[in-house]
């Protein structure tokens, strides 16, 4: 049995007995006699003509509606580490109610990431969208922050029109190193030095939250600032196992630069989850 990458989604998908019909709607291209694909593409399991097909199969279409049917049904799957109801412990909505939901897959890969688990996508068990806003709906809170890992490896178009339709507001933090999709009330862009983000995500960025492990960060943040939206509010937040040595530093370089403010990970000064 091989494998099919699913493009976006960080992970692969199952080819063969088991996976036939996932794999039908990526390879079938023309209608033509059963098992018939065009050379090296995965053999169709149900090419028949219109109107027909196995029992129990789906019909035959054109290949563009297959393929769009697919990506749909794939974009209300997605691989979540976790997700739980908290407080917001970072940036402009400290110490406000807000349900997190986590995504597997980064392809950023900082140093002193404080979640690596996250970064392999397939490690994670694929949610339904419908089910991730049923759970965050039981909670009062209508904040819902989507959080990874890198959340933009996946298409979000499904989740944040289903929260959306239940009353939330969608955040997003984000690297910014994958195009945008769903439609967001708040972003908070982290930029990193290890991989650079797309000009769109200084275009849409409401918060700029950059991460300060040594003193060179600080002038790095200014050339991050300087490519961001009039709009944005900007952060300065220590990286946790540096916080005592590096903020003095901060502590400086923000009143000498008063349109910064500091961003501290206080759930983890208060041991919330």
């Amino acid at each position: 049995m091989g494998s099919l990458n699913v493009a976006r989604m960080g992970f692969f998908l199952p080819t063969g007995p088991l996976g036939s019909s996932l794999a039908c709607e990526m390879s079938c291209s023309s209608v033509g006699p059963p098992g018939s694909s065009p050379a090296g593409e995965i053999p169709c399991c149900w090419v028949v003509p219109p109107g027909s097909s196995p029992a129990g199969e789906i019909p035959c279409e054109c290949p563009a509606d297959r393929e769009q049917r697919f990506f749909a049904a794939m974009s209300r799957l997605l691989p979540v580490m976790e997700s739980f109801y908290t407080l917001q412990g970072e940036g402009l909505y400290t110490g406000q109610a807000a349900y997190f939901i986590r995504l597997g897959g980064c392809d950023v890969g900082c140093t002193w990431c404080d979640v690596k688990e996250s970064w392999d996508a397939s490690a994670h068990p694929l949610r339904n969208v419908d089910e991730l806003v049923q759970e965050a709906s039981v909670h009062p809170g209508r904040i819902a922050v989507i959080t990874g890992g890198e959340p933009l490896m996946h298409d979000l178009s499904a989740l944040t029109d289903a929260l959306r339709a239940a009353g939330f507001r969608t955040h997003i933090e984000t690297s910014g190193t994958h195009p945008f999709t769903g439609e967001w009330h708040h972003v908070c862009l982290s930029p990193k030095k290890f991989k650079a983000p797309l000009p769109e995500a200084f275009e849409n960025a409401d918060e700029l939250k950059v991460i300060v492990y040594n003193a060179h960060d600080l002038q790095w943040a200014q050339e991050q600032a300087e490519l961001v939206n009039a709009r944005s509010v900007w952060y300065l937040q220590p990286e946790w196992s540096r916080r005592e040595r590096m903020m003095p530093a901060i502590t400086e370089h923000v009143k000498a630069h008063p349109r910064w403010r500091v961003s501290l990970q206080s759930h983890k000064y208060l041991n919330i989850p």
